[in-house]
């Protein structure tokens, strides 16, 4: 029973009926959580049928924390140790699991302890969290979590450089402006808020450089935002096709490798 349990929860097998029924029902029930959180910000709607969200959103947690459970107990089959105790916190601290922990735990919180109402209002958004359970069955989530786990060394490298950058930028345009907007620039922290929104290319104009040397200087910065924001895009786009190319290899729909670059050549590239 406990290893038909697990074969149905994971990712469905072809032919496996009962998993698929897991999976697809699963997946539509996320997607309606995700639906009446979008619909309860609407306060009519949410007043109007505020019994049926209460309803629906018990139920959920429900069949949510059943699902954790059984997950729980599952837990030795997908990490198998001949300790279970092991097992269990492998899977208690992986990634998923902690989404579906954060998914049920603020409907539990209240009922444990009282707690104020604007932190509870703060916590009901963690409920959003719901769609990353998608995660296991989603190839397309996968795939990203896969590029951005084998690009993580390039994106730190990259975002070392982004936060030296932004340290910098702000330091010096906060020692330059400072004494002609000692409003707009108070400190260094106040003035990155000039420097992301100037890095990023968007560009708010609320804050802006009025000085001459203000101004020369804000122009290097945003002449820099341009490479900065191409860099992170250029490692995870190669990463996408890498992930793409080893996909291939595994299928088999790719048969030779070049002699210059060592990468595979597909058949039907020309």
């Amino acid at each position: 029973m406990k290893s038909r349990t697990y074969e149905i929860m994971e990712k469905a097998k072809p032919k496996d009926i009962a998993s698929l029924i897991f999976d697809w029902s699963l997946m539509l029930l996320i997607t309606l959580n995700v639906l009446s959180i979008v619909l309860e910000s609407f306060a009519s709607v949410a007043l109007a049928y505020k019994e049926f969200f209460i309803v629906f959103e018990t139920t959920s947690v429900i069949i949510f924390t059943l699902e954790y459970m059984l997950r729980l107990w599952t837990s030795d089959l997908k990490y198998p140790n001949k300790y279970k105790m092991v097992s269990l916190l492998t899977f208690a601290f992986s990634t998923m699991a902690i989404i579906d922990l954060l998914s049920i735990l603020p409907f539990y919180i209240p009922l444990a302890t009282p707690i104020d109402f604007r932190i509870l209002r703060v916590l009901r958004l963690t409920r959003i969290l719901r769609i990353l359970k998608i995660g296991r069955y989603s190839e397309s989530l996968a795939l990203i979590g896969r590029v951005l786990k084998r690009s993580r060394s390039d994106l730190l490298v990259t975002l070392f450089i982004t936060f030296l950058l932004l340290l910098l930028s702000s330091s010096l345009m906060y020692f330059v402006e400072n004494p002609a907007q000692s409003d707009k620039f108070p400190n260094i922290v106040s003035s990155a808020w000039w420097t992301i929104i100037t890095l990023t290319t968007v560009g708010y104009g609320d804050v802006y450089p009025i000085t001459i040397l203000g101004k020369i200087l804000g122009g290097f910065i945003a002449l820099l935002g341009i490479g900065l924001v191409a860099l992170p895009t250029g490692i995870i786009s190669s990463g996408f096709m890498e992930e793409i190319r080893i996909k291939q290899l595994k299928e088999g729909r790719e048969s030779q490798v070049c002699p210059h670059c060592k990468l595979a050549i597909s058949e039907d590239w020309e």
